[in-house]
């Protein structure tokens, strides 16, 4: 409606310019032509007169011009003024104008420009489109899947697989084929980083075991890798070593682009790790801070009961994975706790703790309220995604002791 209210004014400025020179009559045109054949008229009689009194043309050949020119400005002044048929060709071409513009714009606007996208998306449509997209990427990937069982050294074309589980969050099978890459190709700090990724990820994004020795596996060798002093030092921040993961992100912080958001995040991140390293500690000693030195936190225990609404007990299958988290109420969304269950487990009572933080800097007991969150996933990802059955409850106090309970009973659009 907007555009077409914008399109109606901008042509009605276009005719406002163009179409009152070609109305407004111009009779001032056709006097000043009679008076310029009088005016040249009345030159030539004078030369002509001269020429006789001077004795260089005769009487007789006087005569003779004279009367042709009064049959000149004779004819001159007869002729019919072209003021009349000006003015009528004018009137006519703006009556084309009139209804030539809009028609021929909307006729070139409707077969070269995109009249859908002047109306609000479809959202379904999109939901469609996307849902389709998914379809052929999952096909593309299947189908390199097995084309890779019967060329299993093509150390590429396993990259190349890991790399599109990861992007489908299947991360069990993105781990199997970066593991497949990383026998053919080897100590390569690419390939060692994104299988410790992809193990972590599996592992409940704990780094801790086979991860961590890949990652510094690969810091040994290029050690100005981004990717790898992010990795590293979120292993070391697991493990409760802060001063040596502070001191790697000092360093990731020096190679990231200022401004970007990655550095805005590892800033941040480093903002909370200060808090658990005490004062006066000496970064540069990248030694494990011990147990004693470390900040004591106030014990955090949240007691949860998880059922899920009768409704929606058709929409699960009994190995439907089950998770139940806590987050702060607003900043990052990483789970401050997580217990992973399934669905034949339910209705089911867990206690969430600082002990199943998903990092030591984010844990239950930094925040006096927590949103309190339990999700089906038929797929098993970690991570939220459409189609996912939830229940939600939000504020809770940690002072609050009682039990919450929550009904999953909703679904994640």
């Amino acid at each position: 409606m907007l555009f077409l209210l914008i399109s109606s004014v901008l042509v009605l400025i276009a005719f406002l310019i163009v179409l009152p020179p070609l109305w407004r009559k111009q009779p001032v045109a056709a006097a000043d032509m009679d008076q310029r054949n009088i005016a040249i008229a009345r030159q030539r009689l004078l030369e002509l007169k001269e020429q006789l009194q001077a004795g260089t043309l005769s009487q007789a050949l006087y005569d003779e011009q004279l009367l042709e020119l009064e049959q000149a400005l004779s004819d001159d002044l007869d002729i019919e003024s072209p003021v009349n048929s000006a003015q009528s060709q004018g009137r006519w071409v703006a009556w084309l104008l009139v209804s030539a513009i809009p028609l021929v714009a909307g006729s070139l606007y409707w077969t070269l420009g995109n009249y859908p996208s002047l109306t609000p998306v479809d959202q379904t449509a999109a939901a469609k489109q996307a849902a389709s997209e998914r379809d052929q990427m999952v096909s593309m990937v299947a189908g390199l899947a097995a084309r890779l069982e019967k060329q299993p050294e093509d150390a590429q074309g396993w990259l190349m697989l890991g790399r599109s589980y990861k992007y489908l969050e299947d991360f069990p099978k993105a781990v199997a084929a970066f593991e497949h890459a990383y026998r053919l190709i080897g100590d390569k700090p690419e390939i060692m980083l994104l299988y410790a990724d992809a193990l972590a990820y599996v592992n409940n994004e704990e780094l801790v075991g086979k991860p961590a020795e890949l990652v510094f596996k690969a810091l040994a060798i290029e050690p100005d890798n981004v990717t790898g002093l992010w990795l590293a030092g979120m292993a070391k921040a697991q493990t409760g070593e802060f001063v040596a993961a502070m001191a790697l992100w000092k360093k990731l912080e020096t190679l990231l682009p200022p401004g970007s958001e990655a550095l805005q995040e590892i800033q941040g991140l480093m903002a909370k790790l200060a808090t658990q390293i005490p004062e006066g500690t000496e970064l540069a000693e990248a030694a494990p801070v011990q147990a004693a030195a470390i900040p004591s936190l106030s014990a955090a225990n949240i007691a949860v009961e998880v059922s899920l609404s009768p409704d929606l007990q058709k929409s699960t299958s009994p190995t439907d994975t089950v998770f139940v988290y806590a987050q702060a109420l607003s900043g990052p969304q990483m789970p401050l706790a997580i217990v992973r269950k399934q669905v034949s487990e339910l209705p089911l009572s867990v206690s969430l703790t600082d002990a199943m933080a998903m990092m030591p800097t984010m844990k239950l007991s930094n925040f006096e309220q927590v949103k309190l969150l339990a999700r089906i996933s038929k797929s098993g990802n970690a991570m939220k995604q459409p189609g996912d059955l939830i229940g939600v409850i939000e504020p809770v106090a940690l002072a609050d002791k009682s039990s919450h309970k929550i009904v999953i009973n909703d679904q994640v659009k």
